[in-house]
């Protein structure tokens, strides 16, 4: 099955620099769309912030010249009329516009019959269910032409990305649409032109459908994202690599060495649940000996020597600190709630 590769410059900054990176990208046959952005509201004022319909003009042209498609982002009523007008009916919503109902019921009634194809990015924050409300208003404005793209989310640690790729909130929204085709962005997920490939490839093995990638002529040079984005020469080495066959075990001989696997790992999984109803049984017990001798649901000192004894463990066992951090979070929060339902 082939798959989409969308790649272009995140902003475009002259007709010679947009030519320049248009000629390139259509000399690697994989790229199906080149995306160029040209309203680039900045974070804090005063830098670059795009060209605007100049831009739409030059896209146009290398159109008509090089029969190229192009896709744009747009985030008022006014982007997309523009936009159609010169003949770009592939779009785009950013991460701050899909965070905004209000912004995208705008866009919904300016796009309502112009069966124009919408791209929209996931939500700053890791909500899946701002990025579905997005996606559901568009479907019933009339959009059927809709693609996600995964950018990674804002968050207090990124761990050493610029969006955290929180590949789970992607997988959930999968679950619920798998009919919705997904691409990976791993140019804003990583914010580092070295990040692109190992996120691109890790999006393969999770069977996205295609990547979004920032690509510039000279990106030292560029007045957005510079750290970011790639040239075109590395782009085709990154399409090699994502479109080379991941998997040479045929389907049927990887099925017959998975099947006992996944029968052991169904075995943990049953035990693990079973083991969380007993904690959880223990808990209810717990609470009752608290109200009888007038103690605090939360104990502070008791759940700090919990992490650290269990944080040891795991660390022994070579688990990942912060999954299990994260783990006994969610187990003691769980904990607590059962306690206070019993303290009633």
């Amino acid at each position: 099955m082939s798959k989409t590769i969308i790649a272009g410059p995140c902003s475009v900054e002259s007709q010679a620099q947009l030519r320049e990176v248009t000629l390139a990208l259509k000399s690697i046959p994989e790229v199906t769309m080149i995306r160029a952005g040209v309203w680039k509201p900045r974070t804090r004022p005063g830098a670059f912030e795009g060209l605007g319909e100049p831009a739409l003009g030059w896209m146009r042209d290398l159109t008509a010249e090089l029969g190229v498609r192009f896709c744009c982002e747009v985030a008022r009523p006014e982007h997309v009329e523009l936009c159609l007008q010169y003949g770009i009916d592939t779009l785009w919503l950013g991460a701050r516009t899909t965070t905004n109902p209000f912004m995208v019921d705008e866009l919904c009634q300016s796009l309502h019959g112009t069966g124009a194809h919408l791209l929209v990015k996931n939500p700053v924050c890791p909500d899946v269910r701002l990025w579905i409300g997005a996606l559901e208003r568009l479907h019933k404005a009339g959009i059927e032409q809709l693609t996600a793209i995964h950018r990674g989310f804002s968050m207090y640690n990124n761990h050493g990305y610029r969006n955290a790729p929180l590949w789970e909130v992607a997988m959930e929204l999968r679950r619920e649409h798998p009919e919705l085709p997904i691409l990976c962005d791993p140019s804003h997920m990583g914010g580092r032109a070295d990040l692109v490939a190992p996120l691109a490839r890790a999006a393969r093995q999770l069977d996205y459908d295609g990547l979004m990638v920032e690509v510039h002529p000279h990106p030292s040079d560029a007045l957005t994202d510079a750290v970011q984005q790639i040239t075109p020469k590395t782009l085709a080495g990154v399409i090699a690599d994502w479109t080379s066959a991941p998997y040479p075990t045929s389907a049927a001989a990887a099925d017959r060495a998975l099947d006992p696997l996944r029968r052991k790992i169904d075995d943990i999984d049953h035990d693990l649940i079973s083991l969380l109803s007993q904690r959880m049984a223990i808990s209810k017990r717990i609470a009752s000996v608290k109200r009888d001798a007038h103690l605090p649901v939360y104990q502070q000192a008791r759940w700090a020597d919990v992490v650290s004894d269990r944080l040891h463990q795991a660390s022994s066992l070579g688990l990942d600190p912060d999954f299990t951090k994260e783990l006994l979070e969610k187990i003691h929060a769980e904990s607590v709630r059962v306690q206070m339902e019993n303290e009633k």
